[in-house]
């Protein structure tokens, strides 16, 4: 396993320096930069003259008027030195700002995938053993909903609803689980359910269909024969088999939960690395966005890495070589 780990941890090197690329080049693309930004924020738009003089003079103090090979070796370097620059318009470290915004959005990843799996798995579960029965058809409703309603429709209708009904408003901003574990349960209970429905409903899809598939296996049949309980028949030899799937799906949809994140939190208004991003587009604060998305996609690739060498301990003959 050590031998198959360190490959795969040596392909990611090769994987983050294609993608560097590409995102490099894909956010000099937007119109517009930071410069003009800037420029035409501090200098009144009939002074054209100035308007120039002042988007040459930004573009020189932000390194934009270096040529893009130059640019990207620059960045790059840094990159590998773990210097990953700062905001153009704060002037702040992109790293210190991930790391007052890192744990909001971490919290409400990990309570999505928490909440999603529990509940996706369960469905599943369920749905499988009362196949073809109204409890069977009701579920399948709860999964088709959950894949056919956007998150952001499903969170401004519930922020919007109690609102006018009940008068309830739903709390924001950001409460530290360590200081009030209460308060910020409250703040992060509603948004990773709304995250992570979507999820569940994919997730019980695939629980019910593996599921379906081994409960028709000869081992379970045998293992009834036997006299085993109808918990232990489903718990021991069902579920762990049917796991391997469900498990890859939930590392699959890691990707996903981080876009949606960025969506959730600006609809719920959490201060997380979402709504930095989001921020850093608008302005077109490319240190910024390059560390944000870049991270996130070394966090894709090691979850990828953790579920696959999942395998081995969900099925003991499963070998890395």
């Amino acid at each position: 396993m050590a031998a198959y780990m360190f490959r795969r941890l040596v392909a990611i090197v090769p994987t983050l320096i294609v993608l560097s690329i590409i995102l490099f080049v894909m956010v000099r693309l937007m119109p517009g930069n930071a410069a003009l930004l800037k420029a035409f924020s501090s200098s009144p738009l009939q002074q054209s003259a100035n308007s120039t003089k002042a988007v040459a003079q930004y573009e020189h103090e932000l390194g934009l008027d270096k040529p893009i090979p130059v640019q990207y070796l620059e960045w790059i370097g840094d990159t590998a030195r773990l210097k990953f620059g700062n905001s153009y318009f704060t002037g702040s470290s992109a790293v210190s700002e991930l790391k007052r915004r890192g744990p909001v959005t971490l919290e409400l990843m990990v309570f999505s995938v928490l909440i999603s799996t529990l509940i996706g798995v369960t469905v599943g579960v369920v749905s499988a053993i009362f196949q073809d029965t109204p409890i069977d058809f009701a579920c399948r409703v709860f999964a088709t909903f959950g894949l056919s309603l956007p998150a952001f429709w499903v969170g401004i209708m519930v922020i919007l609803l109690p609102a006018l009904w009940w008068h309830i408003v739903l709390p924001s901003g950001n409460v530290s689980i360590l200081h009030n574990p209460v308060a910020n349960l409250k703040v992060f209970i509603v948004p990773s359910v709304v995250l992570g429905w979507a999820f569940a409903g994919s997730l019980m899809r695939v629980t019910r269909s593996e599921m379906l598939e081994t409960l028709r296996q000869d081992y379970v049949r045998t293992a009834r024969a036997k006299g085993l309980g109808e918990l232990i028949v489903i718990y021991r030899h069902v579920l762990r088999n049917a796991f391997i799937p469900i498990i890859t799906l939930v590392g699959l949809q890691v990707g996903i939960l981080i876009g949606g994140a960025v969506v959730i939190e600006q609809v719920f208004g959490l201060p997380g690395v979402g709504s930095f991003l989001l921020t850093a587009i608008g302005n077109r604060d490319y240190p910024v966005i390059q560390s944000v998305v870049l991270l996130a996609a070394l966090a894709f690739l090691l979850t990828t890495l953790i579920v696959d060498l999942s395998y081995g301990v969900l099925d003991p003959r499963i070998r890395y070589e």
